[in-house]
């Protein structure tokens, strides 16, 4: 992976079931971790195809025309599309380093990826614990007590603990994506 030119960005993601809370926790989380002064960005797997721009839309009509990448620009936020076409997905290594320099990444997905994760758990969704099956998640937020956990566990709503937890289990960009 190629390293980025801030040698203190640093990584770590939330896995769990679909319907955890994934998405709310990392809302609650950003504003945190920005109140302390960090830079951050996030980093979310869709399972499935997505689109950003609507029929009709110039930016929709290039992509639909065959470019490879479309740049949308404005005064307040910029994206590229890009188009694999043929290509095989990227992996997370590859999408890091195409991310701009920042403090913190929060990855929500790539839960097969070897990288340190918070693994968050409903026990109302009736789904099993991942992470006596996962080396990689390193504690649990949890919305009950786990008391057979071998990881640290922390309440769910404790969003101060989960960001102390994250920045202390997060690693360097530079990890390998691959186990």
């Amino acid at each position: 992976m190629n390293s980025p030119t801030n040698s203190r960005m640093r990584i770590i993601g939330l896995a769990g079931w679909s319907g955890s809370g994934k998405t709310t926790l990392i809302t609650k989380l950003v504003p945190c971790l920005i109140a302390r002064s960090l830079r951050v960005s996030t980093l979310k797997h869709a399972h499935h195809g997505f689109d950003l721009d609507r029929p009709g839309k110039d930016s929709f009509v290039h992509r639909a025309a065959g470019a490879t990448e479309v740049i949308i620009s404005s005064a307040k936020r910029w994206a590229i599309l890009h188009e694999l076409r043929e290509e095989p997905e990227w992996d997370l290594a590859d999408l890091v380093a195409k991310m701009s320099p920042v403090d913190l990444v929060l990855v929500e997905g790539f839960k097969r990826d070897a990288f340190p994760k918070l693994e968050i758990h409903r026990a109302a969704n009736g789904k099993p614990l991942l992470h006596p099956d996962d080396p990689y998640i390193v504690a649990v937020a949890c919305d009950t007590a786990l008391p057979n956990a071998k990881i640290p566990v922390v309440d769910l709503n404790d969003i101060e603990k989960i960001a102390d937890l994250l920045l202390k289990q997060a690693v360097p960009v530079n990890f390998s994506a691959k186990s």
